[in-house]
């Protein structure tokens, strides 16, 4: 796991001197956005290191023993084995990568849950973000996932340079979650684009960025299955989550 962010002591200074330039980081995300879609070998590649990123995780009320089950499953199989094979990618860390999350379990790392669709400008997303960090987050979230409004990409922008700052201020690297609405294999790529464009490839790695996402998998396997066979999966091909 990455490092731990000790914090710093509160400065207000740095905090008041914040202004974000709303346009600018608009207009930013729509151009990332926009960008050149990823083909062939390319997709296959991208969407599965968004795989690698993606946290499973189920809020509902009425989850049962066998639905929390399921999803554990696909937490440890979560692209078909056969599909795996044939891009030559069956044996190179999905258990590995478990493993080493459950002997980083001995000493928890925290993660803020910002809720950035209700902190009402992205100047106060900006602050919400450095005074996390200031506290001693490892990690910064978008959202449960739940909220009205949850990861957007200009809140992207804003959350990542927060990062890039306090990086530079301090050397401490602290991880991002962009967490609700993110469903399909299109966006996970431009999430990762975004996170290589604002903060580098470095931090492009299990431990400092993960996709909140569950329903984000179905997704990603079926265009995975697609490149691999050349058609899309009938409904028993892959397993539910």
């Amino acid at each position: 796991m990455a490092g731990r962010n000790p914090g710093t002591k509160l400065e207000l200074g740095w905090i008041s001197k914040v202004h974000v330039n709303r346009p600018e980081v608009v207009r930013h995300a729509e151009q990332i956005k926009k960008w050149r879609t990823v083909k062939g070998n390319w997709q296959a590649a991208w969407l599965l290191k968004a795989v690698t990123c993606i946290d499973l995780t189920t809020l509902s009320g009425d989850d049962t023993p066998s639905s929390v089950h399921r999803l554990c499953f696909k937490a440890k199989h979560p692209i078909r084995e056969d599909l795996l094979k044939a891009l030559d990618m069956h044996d190179k860390g999905l258990y590995e990568e478990i493993r080493q999350c459950r002997e980083a379990c001995g000493e928890a790392h925290m993660k803020t849950i910002l809720s950035t669709g209700e902190l009402g400008s992205l100047a106060n997303v900006y602050k919400a973000s450095m005074i996390a960090m200031m506290a001693g987050s490892d990690f910064i979230k978008t959202s449960t996932g739940k909220e009205v409004e949850n990861a957007t990409f200009p809140v992207g922008v804003v959350m990542m340079r927060a990062i890039k700052e306090f990086y530079w201020q301090t050397g401490y690297k602290v991880g991002f979650k962009p967490a609700g609405g993110i469903r399909t294999a299109k966006e996970a790529i431009t999430w990762l684009m975004l996170v290589k464009e604002e903060l580098g490839v470095e931090w492009l790695t299990p431990e400092l960025f993960r996709l909140g996402a569950s329903s984000l998998l179905e997704d990603i396997e079926k265009q995975i299955f697609y490149h691999v066979t050349g058609s899309y999966p009938l409904q028993h091909d892959l397993a539910m989550a």
